[in-house]
């Protein structure tokens, strides 16, 4: 009795550890004013929680850096709006365009993406996730500006 307890322990005390070093990708975001004459970041855990802005700036483009906001995200405004994505003037960065410009009241993300230049395909050419922020092409995520 003493080892089954001793190996339901280590097993619990295992599967916590694992818990615990899994990690939440996080969309660092910036909410862009129309003329971008004002803007904010926002941290957004993709635990599928949604982050309040407590603002009401009308928000006409949303920076996306390293996370595919625009498929993995749920983007709450004060009312209809239509989402569609660019490239920022840098070539690189994505965003997601709000038209008409308006306020957002909360984002939730949830999900995994592959970073820039990880791999995005395996040896059996399966898919391994949506590029946070670029294309798939060969095997690899590259930036919207690399051939």
């Amino acid at each position: 009795m003493k080892f089954l307890s001793c190996f339901v322990a280590i097993g619990l005390f295992a599967g916590v550890s694992i818990a615990q070093n899994s990690t939440v990708q996080i969309a660092h975001v910036t909410l862009r004013s129309e003329g971008d004459d004002h803007s904010f970041p926002l941290d957004v855990p993709a635990n599928g929680k949604p982050v309040f802005t407590y603002s009401t700036l009308p928000v006409q483009l949303i920076d996306a850096p390293d996370y595919d906001v625009l498929q993995l995200c749920a983007i709450q405004t004060v009312g209809p709006a239509n989402l569609s994505s660019t490239i920022a003037s840098d070539g690189v960065t994505q965003q997601v365009v709000i038209d008409p410009p308006q306020t957002v009241t909360s984002i939730a993300c949830q999900g995994t993406c592959v970073e820039t230049w990880g791999a995005c395909v395996d040896a059996n050419a399966q898919s391994l996730g949506p590029c946070c922020n670029g294309l798939c092409i060969a095997s690899r995520c590259r930036p919207f500006n690399q051939p």
